[in-house]
């Protein structure tokens, strides 16, 4: 049986496709955008979570971990633990013992059974509503085995299904999955070639070929456009993502405004945020974006 890693599983959403869904996060991601809020999907593997707020000092956690990777900090009138992440293997030791919860590890190796024993508990919802699954991540097609499975699996159950994607995968991984999936989210942050590296690390080039490809192949699409304010909110990115998905004849786009919610993640992980200058985007830029996408003739929505 094929096994995946999955970060979580969110029940009852209702920004990830119509209806009332369930929503399965699968573990790694190709890109690294700057003002991503899921950062604890980026890596294949299981991380360590330290919510440092939680710790009480008790050193349970330093008496548990097997490689020395874990002390107590005496530099404030408070004792909490730190964590040596070079040393740490994530064994998950540490989480296991911690009274608080202080300590977790994101990422799960899981079997098809066990997730779809997860998304049938709420088959209700899903029939009352017009909603389904929701397959997202990280990129889900960085794990195209895993989610073949749970596709097939969820079609044999008669439930809608949709993959949230950033694009940025073998043409061959979607081609597979768009039999499978009811309405694919895709993805499109920037339109520049140059900055779209420079934000995200990669090159847009496979993202909009695919699209392009996608665009033939499925009936059912829905552009996801994050407004990141200085980053891909000016005029010239605007209509250039208008003028490209209308040529393509996708006519539906989400605007996600840009939040920050998703920035303590990093200090939990061990990892910096880079964009904490940024302020949400004004709702009267949101709407002026709106009016503009608008202009191409797509439907556009604001959030998910």
């Amino acid at each position: 049986m094929k096994q995946g890693i999955i970060f979580n599983i969110q029940k009852y959403s209702v920004h990830d496709g119509p209806g009332i869904r369930t929503t399965v996060f699968l573990k790694g991601c190709p890109l690294r955008c700057k003002w991503c809020h899921n950062p604890e999907g980026l890596s294949c593997g299981p991380e360590l979570v330290v919510f440092q707020t939680r710790c009480v000092g008790c050193g349970m956690c330093v008496r548990a971990c097997p490689t020395g990777a874990v002390s107590l900090s005496r530099n404030t009138s408070v004792r909490i633990s730190v964590t040596d992440r070079a040393k740490c293997t994530v064994c998950g030791r540490c989480a296991g013992v911690c009274p608080t919860q202080a300590r977790e590890v994101a990422g799960t190796p899981t079997t098809p059974d066990w997730v779809m024993e997860q998304v049938l508990k709420d088959r209700i919802f899903y029939e009352q509503s017009g909603g389904g699954v929701t397959f997202s991540g990280g990129e889900p097609l960085m794990q195209p085995g895993f989610l073949l499975e749970l596709l097939k699996r969820c079609k044999a159950e008669g439930l809608h299904t949709a993959v949230d994607t950033s694009g940025y995968v073998p043409w061959d991984s979607l081609e597979q999955t768009a039999p499978l999936t009811d309405l694919f989210l895709y993805d499109i942050k920037l339109m520049d070639s140059i900055r779209h590296l420079e934000y995200t690390g990669v090159s847009n080039q496979p993202i909009l070929d695919n699209l392009e490809r996608l665009s033939r192949a499925h009936n059912a699409v829905i552009a996801r456009i994050p407004v990141i304010p200085g980053v891909n909110d000016d005029a010239g990115n605007i209509e250039a993502t208008g003028q490209f998905l209308a040529g393509l004849g996708i006519m539906k786009a989400s605007i996600l405004p840009y939040h920050n919610i998703g920035s303590d993640k990093y200090a939990r992980l061990g990892k910096r945020y880079a964009l904490k200058h940024i302020e949400r985007p004004s709702d009267e830029a949101i709407w002026r974006l709106k009016d503009r996408l608008e202009g191409f003739g797509l439907a556009v929505k604001i959030g998910g």
